[in-house]
């Protein structure tokens, strides 16, 4: 239990004292036992209930003093409570993720689709990273910062969670997603700035283009991350789309400009990757988060609260419950 390990012992040593109360019990019987009378009666029919409650219950007078004895022994190792105290300094990182929300994210080579199997290993890295402040930014033919940097990673996962595919007008833009996550990124103070950007497609919309934002980065000294999100060859993916709002699916080429990713990243001094599975995408996001760790000071400190005086007074009360019953109600005549 975890309890016991906030409590240690300040004088240790006097618990070897406990030794002597099995010494004690067991010296206490044999002795009685030494003087016992022994008569012999016929029949004992008229002795099966003559042991009164007064006897009874002074039989109970040792045991009070060996329980007080133990109390006392106790209370002389001083027992005390540890309260543990840490002071965490933390020279964070400032994180932007960029995912698209392009409807072929909901391209389904991924259980059950792109889109929500990076919404999951996004989460899962934001839970790696305590101590750095972290935003959102989705884009599709336009982009949206959904959550800018924060310490709070609970809102932040609220969002993640949020996204789906055709809220914002339908396209990849890349190169507006990176601007929004530079943008934010730009007044930031703190020594490293990434960006993580992940995308399924081929850049086809917005008015910046991807490397000129990856310029503009360079130059404020953000490094960027990209993703490509897909496997090879052909997945069933959104062909079109019905009049009440839902996807009709049928097999489409998987075209990923790695060429442009990877110029992005290289151009920042970030990497690119490409995740044909999740357990490959999983393997990204670990990877990344292995090259860019905080760096932590924590300073413990310790302070004690002491409690022998509980088992100092319980000890002391028996001891004289003891001694006042067994001279007084309970005392016996030799």
């Amino acid at each position: 239990m975890n309890w016991i390990h906030n409590y240690e012992f300040q004088q240790p040593w006097f618990l070897g004292l406990l030794i002597l109360i099995p010494i004690m019990i067991y010296w206490y019987y044999k002795r009685s036992g030494a003087f016992r009378t022994r008569l012999t009666f016929p029949n004992s029919e008229n002795f099966a209930n003559s042991i009164s409650l007064k006897q009874r219950a002074r039989t109970l007078l040792p045991w009070l003093q060996w329980i007080g004895l133990i109390a006392l022994i106790i209370a002389f190792a001083r027992p005390r409570q540890v309260l543990q105290e840490e002071e965490i300094k933390a020279d964070g990182i400032d994180i932007m993720m960029v995912m698209d929300l392009s409807s072929s994210m909901l391209a389904q080579d991924f259980a059950p689709d792109r889109l929500t199997a990076s919404k999951k290993v996004a989460s899962e890295f934001v839970d790696k990273r305590p101590y750095d402040r972290i935003g959102l930014v989705v884009f599709s033919g336009e982009s949206f910062t959904q959550c800018p940097l924060t310490t709070d990673h609970k809102i932040l996962k609220d969002f993640l969670e949020s996204l789906q595919c055709g809220l914002l007008e339908d396209g990849t833009a890349i190169g507006m997603g990176l601007a929004s996550a530079v943008n934010r990124l730009k007044e930031s103070k703190v020594k490293s700035k990434i960006v993580i950007l992940l995308t399924d497609g081929v850049n086809n919309s917005g008015y910046i283009k991807p490397m000129t934002a990856a310029e503009i980065a360079k130059e404020i000294g953000i490094k960027v991350y990209t993703i490509g999100v897909g496997t090879q060859g052909t997945a069933r993916a959104p062909i079109g789309k019905r009049a009440n709002g839902t996807f009709t699916y049928g097999l489409t080429k998987v075209e990923i400009d790695e060429e442009l990713l990877n110029e992005i990243s290289s151009s920042t001094g970030g990497q690119y990757f490409r995740a044909k599975s999740q357990a490959q995408l999983e393997q990204i996001y670990a990877y990344i988060d292995q090259l860019e760790k905080t760096e932590i000071e924590v300073n413990v400190f310790k302070r004690y609260k002491e409690v022998f005086r509980p088992f100092l007074l319980f000890g002391l009360m028996l001891l004289l419950l003891e001694w006042i019953l067994g001279n007084t109600i309970l005392r016996t005549i030799p």
